[in-house]
């Protein structure tokens, strides 16, 4: 645990062109730069160096349709749209709005990219600057938004030399709790913590974090281990995109579900009332609601007439039906008798 940290601003940087060198401008402006340093950088200037800029109109109909295909370019999958804000995964995996590409602090013939790769451009940095006799940790930092909560905060793209997350699994609290899930998203913290004396019209790209002590020998994983897999992402789409996609997989559900289990306990009590709130929405008749000893709930659904037609209307009622029980996570399976009623199973998914 540090006894306290200083974060100081680097001033008189100045603009930064393709191919200048990032080491040289920063150790000219911050001379009493000193081992042990957190370096935090501003992704955008790191982007200018690498000339990680493209070249758009200044102003009309024509640069936003530029912009459109500049984003289009960086996206690997659209997360979320709403209004004029697009929610876009990168393809480095950051999720974040227009893919993080910036018009701000640049003139207006260009938009800056994000760094082709972050990490990289750390160790880059790091390397640099070692050569130049300092041992620093860099960070490469940007602005987002965060899920659930307005406003903005800087948060770490890449790293070297600095662990990004310090993991507080298996030890105890005070109070003899084993800690489970805690990991800290120490280079994110520095990102924040950095920003206050950055700004963002302030013209500081740079700031040091001093009094951290917490550098590693090598460059270490990068920020790159931040990124949550989609596998474990409980909120990887929008809503919007979402509801497509449930309806979508609502399309592709066989008739022959896999094997139900039976619905026991209070998850029974929750199920039957599901299966009545949606049937009380229904313009058919229901027959019945029923729990017999030891099976899976059903449900008995009568066609309201005789022709054709009528079936047709129950059997997208029951699809109906059935897509509703997949969103409640109950697994259905459905069957047609030779008056042309239906029988709806539905349980928990074995």
């Amino acid at each position: 645990m540090s006894d306290g940290l200083e974060i100081l601003p680097v001033r008189g940087i100045g603009d930064v062109t393709a191919g200048d060198d990032l080491a040289e401008l920063i150790t000219g402006a911050a001379p009493w730069l000193a081992d042990g340093d957190v370096l935090v950088v501003t992704s955008k200037i790191v982007s200018k160096a690498e000339g990680r800029l493209v070249e758009v109109p200044a102003d009309g109909p024509e640069r936003d349709e530029a912009r459109q295909r500049v984003l289009a370019g960086e996206t690997a999958r659209v997360v979320a749209r709403r209004g004029n804000t697009t929610i876009v995964q990168t393809h480095h995996g950051f999720v974040m709005a227009a893919a993080g590409i910036d018009a701000s602090n640049v003139d207006k013939t260009h938009l800056v990219l994000l760094p082709e790769d972050p990490d990289a451009s750390a160790r880059r940095l790091r390397a640099d600057l070692r050569k130049r006799g300092l041992d620093v940790a860099v960070v490469v930092s940007d602005t987002m938004g965060r899920a659930w909560r307005n406003g903005l905060t800087d948060v770490a793209l890449g790293a070297a030399g600095i662990d990004a997350l310090l993991d507080h699994r298996g030890q105890l609290d005070p109070y003899g709790n084993e800690l489970s899930l805690t990991q800290m998203a120490v280079i994110d913290e520095l990102s924040a913590a950095a920003e206050l004396v950055k700004g963002k019209c302030d013209q500081v790209p740079v700031a040091v974090v001093r009094g951290f002590g917490r550098l590693t020998a090598d460059d270490g994983p990068g920020a790159k281990v931040l990124i949550r897999d989609s596998a474990e992402d409980m909120f990887g789409s929008g809503t919007a995109e979402a509801r497509a996609e449930g309806l979508a997989e609502a399309a592709r559900m066989p008739v022959d579900a896999p094997r139900i289990e039976p619905v026991d306990g209070p998850d029974r009590d929750r199920t039957s009332r599901i299966a009545r709130e949606l049937i009380n929405e229904s313009p058919l008749r229901l027959v019945r609601v029923e729990f017999p000893a030891g099976e899976e709930g059903r449900l008995r659904l009568s066609p309201p007439g005789s022709g054709p037609a009528d079936l047709v209307r129950l059997g997208a009622e029951a699809q109906r039906l059935r897509a509703a029980f997949a969103a409640a996570g109950l697994a259905t399976a459905i069957e047609v008798d030779d008056l042309g009623e239906v029988t709806l199973t539905y349980g928990v998914p074995a």
